[in-house]
């Protein structure tokens, strides 16, 4: 069977401007919108109650938000889930700073607001849980730390496995892609839950395979010594895997697609973030990661006896890119 792009050429060092264009463009406005709105903690992180309600009858949540301030909820989350007759409610009692939350007050607290509407006796309260605001905080904490925890390791795996520039290169791509997805998050408004947690570590492992896949051919053709100057090498190791690329990034798109349509209101949130994640992980493996090294390998061109010249080329200069049947992974 033919392979999909098998025999590709594609100049991605030589567009490397348009890349940053494109970053700039996301990145800007994002980190802003990072700082001026910040994320939306969910009950995980923040402390407080949650109160999922299921109606009978369509719910007003201009209505019900009025009838918790006056129960003293004031600030209280209300967020449709899944239809105009079921709502999850965060509010808290307590004070910040307190070491736990009471949910049994809340929860009164909720159904005498709910009480004061037309929905008295018309609904139920499907389920109701509570973390303090200490568990909130370590919950964070440790979130960091993970992600922290993932840089120094892929950084000491690829300082074993290659060397420490491919570390430093890889490191920076991922940075771009954990940050460009936080602002995602931060601009859809998704709540951050453990579930987004995780969804972000999966993008950092899906970004990192990707970029240690390249970097892999990449030390491979240099191997070889084949004539070509390293923006050469770069292009002709991401067009070789271009195809595996193509194919299993695919899928995971697709998949995570179904899920974000059709998925239910827990697992859709996950879903939506990774497939942010795919695009960005993509992108930095293709244009951040081989320019980071590029440049990196400029500062300190001495790797296995492969010099880079000071003149980056921005087309490949060697016919041999051109000319040479590229294999696909």
């Amino acid at each position: 069977m033919r392979r999909l792009f098998s025999n590709t050429t594609f100049d991605f060092i030589g567009v490397r401007k348009y890349a940053y264009i494109l970053t700039a463009a996301f990145f800007i406005p994002g980190l802003v919108l990072l700082l001026v709105r910040g994320l939306n903690y969910g009950i995980e992180f923040t402390g407080g109650t949650l109160v999922q309600i299921r109606s009978q009858l369509p719910v007003d949540a201009a209505a019900l938000r009025h009838a918790l301030d006056a129960r003293g909820l004031i600030g209280a989350e209300i967020q449709a889930f899944g239809s105009d007759r079921e709502y999850v409610i965060r509010a808290r009692l307590a004070q910040a700073g307190t070491t736990a939350e009471n949910p049994d007050s809340t929860v009164a607290a909720v159904r005498a607001a709910l009480d004061a509407t037309p929905l008295v006796g018309k609904y139920e309260v499907v389920r109701h849980e509570a973390v303090g605001p200490k568990v909130g905080g370590e919950l964070r904490q440790k979130a960091m730390l993970a992600i922290l925890m993932s840089f120094l390791a892929i950084l000491a795996y690829l300082a074993f496995r290659f060397e420490w520039r491919f570390g430093l290169a890889a490191i920076g791509a991922t940075a771009h892609d954990i940050l460009g997805t936080i602002m995602f998050i931060s601009l859809m408004r998704l709540e951050v839950s453990l579930v987004i947690v995780g969804a972000v570590l999966s993008v950092l492992g899906l970004s990192l395979n990707e970029t240690v896949i390249i970097f892999d051919r990449v030390r491979e053709n240099e191997r070889k010594r084949l004539k070509l100057d390293l923006p050469d090498i770069l292009n002709l190791s991401i067009n070789e895997t271009l195809p595996r690329t193509v194919l299993t990034h695919g899928t995971a798109l697709s998949t995570m697609a179904t899920l974000a349509i059709f998925g239910g209101e827990v697992i859709r949130p996950f879903a939506v973030v990774m497939l942010f994640g795919v695009f960005t992980g993509i992108f930095s493996s293709m244009f951040i990661a081989p320019v980071a090294l590029m440049y990196i390998r400029r500062r300190w061109p001495l790797l296995g006896g492969t010099r880079v010249k000071s003149a980056v080329p921005s087309r490949p200069a060697n016919p041999a890119v051109r000319g040479s049947r590229v294999s696909g992974t």
